[in-house]
């Protein structure tokens, strides 16, 4: 994708779950929310295994817009993370949903929704990212997703984009893997143009200077 070629219109589905942390909420949803105001071709959505609302870690509810069932056709799948990420790996539901929609689009994790990520087998292979640090006595996410995935080589990165599969950093860099994603999908202008609606220009230069941002399989970053 270049600046002179981004399409009219594309649509951002955003994975949901009990226990999902809510900075990821705000560093997609939020971020493409604002980006509508950039791109108004820009359509998104959550989507849940259920139509029942789910909690978020903290409390929070919110109802989802679709279940797997109903869920429109998008250009883009983004995985969000949270502690309830365990539960969702060992789901054939969510796992077979992600895979059918791999076919044929864009999937791309935040934080520790790239561990759900990697259970689908579509991380095999190739370099991928996750949340960096433990909590407390938590084995560090990136540490566990290289012992659970011996097929996966875990990396510091702030993304990683496969082409077809993209996995982003920890929590607040939920916001820089959508202005990668929005950047691949309406070019990088836009992708600056949001960052600087959203003030986050100067933060996203920092992170993209503290860490990597890593192709793999022939993708251009």
């Amino acid at each position: 994708m270049t600046d002179s070629d981004p399409p009219a219109a594309a649509r951002i589905a955003i994975l949901v779950y009990d226990g999902v942390e809510p900075i990821d909420i705000g560093g997609t949803y939020g971020v493409f929310s604002m980006a509508r105001r950039v791109v108004p071709g820009l359509g998104f959505c959550t989507v849940a295994q259920s139509p029942a609302p789910v909690t978020l870690s903290g409390g929070l509810r919110m109802i989802p817009d679709h279940d797997f069932a109903d869920c429109p056709a998008a250009e883009a799948l983004v995985v969000c993370g949270g502690p309830g990420w365990p539960a969702e790996r060992d789901k054939p539901a969510v796992l077979d949903f992600i895979r059918a929609r791999a076919a044929g689009s864009i999937v791309a994790s935040v934080c520790t929704g790239g561990l759900i990520l990697a259970a689908t087998g579509l991380l095999d292979g190739g370099p991928a990212t996750t949340r960096r640090h433990g909590i407390g006595d938590e084995e560090p996410p990136l540490d566990f997703l290289g012992r659970l995935h011996p097929g996966v080589a875990p990396i510091e990165a702030l993304v990683v984009d496969g082409g077809a599969v993209i996995t982003g950093g920890g929590v607040s860099l939920a916001i820089d893997l959508s202005l990668h994603l929005l950047g691949r999908l309406f070019g990088d202008a836009a992708a600056r143009d949001v960052a600087e609606v959203i003030e986050y220009n100067t933060a996203w230069r920092a992170n993209r200077d503290n860490l990597k941002t890593v192709a793999a399989d022939g993708a251009a970053p």
